[in-house]
């Protein structure tokens, strides 16, 4: 078991990216240990292999600076609030020990992206409680925080990135299999593939604009977040 600063959750591998890239980036290089839990193996995606995915996966992780990354092989497009998707999910807050867990934001165009999110909270309540799932210590995490994936809306908190987009920038582009339209007879056109990345930029840009940033990633919190002084 370790002791670990963030644990960020996502339904396939380049769900963190997209949403949260430029953040995970920003902490990693100021020397917070960061690890990428991937609920599936995203083998349900129109484009690409399950081996392939894990390749990218691996270049975007080295990008950013991870400390670890884990796939838990949960089915994709058959993630349910079952007792043992929540053990699962459960038993990655006690290994890592995180202060805080990041998840996709609960309302997305993706079902499994909405599953992940109410997974990972029934999990994050559950890892506090001692009689369950006694055999491992109870981890009491410090804030469950939701990033944006396809859908931003109610941006409770928003994070400079300028200085780290093109580390994000780069860390995207490891996953050639979802963004980019192959000469493959087997390779299909998606949402990903049409202008998915530029439409990311965009947002992170727009948000930004208001603190007269470059870039910034948005977050929304359903507790209050403590502080003890602005």
């Amino acid at each position: 078991m370790q002791n670990i600063d963030i644990l960020v959750f996502g339904a396939h591998a380049d769900d963190a990216e997209i949403g949260m890239g430029g953040t995970i980036a920003k902490h990693a290089s100021a020397g917070r240990s960061i690890v990428i839990c991937d609920l599936t193996e995203a083998e349900m995606s129109s484009n690409g292999t399950v081996e392939l995915r894990r390749q990218e996966a691996d270049a975007a992780s080295a990008v950013l600076g991870l400390y670890a990354r884990e796939n838990l092989g949960l089915p994709d497009r058959g993630l349910e609030l079952s007792r043992g998707h929540i053990e699962r999910v459960v038993q990655a807050i006690r290994r890592w020990r995180p202060r805080l867990v990041f998840a996709p934001y609960w309302v997305d165009r993706h079902p499994d992206h909405v599953q992940a999110s109410k997974l990972i909270e029934e999990a994050v309540f559950n890892a506090k409680l001692r009689n369950y799932l006694p055999s491992l210590p109870a981890v009491q995490v410090e804030q469950l925080i939701y990033y944006f994936i396809n859908d931003m809306e109610h941006a409770s908190l928003a994070v400079d990135v300028s200085e780290h987009y093109e580390t994000k920038r780069q860390a995207l582009r490891a996953y050639r299999s979802q963004f980019e339209l192959s000469a493959s007879a087997n390779a299909v056109e998606t949402p990903l593939t049409s202008g998915y990345l530029e439409r990311v930029e965009a947002r992170d840009s727009l948000l930004a604009q208001g603190r007269g940033w470059a870039y910034a990633e948005g977050f929304a919190i359903k507790r209050p977040y403590g502080i003890s002084f602005f």
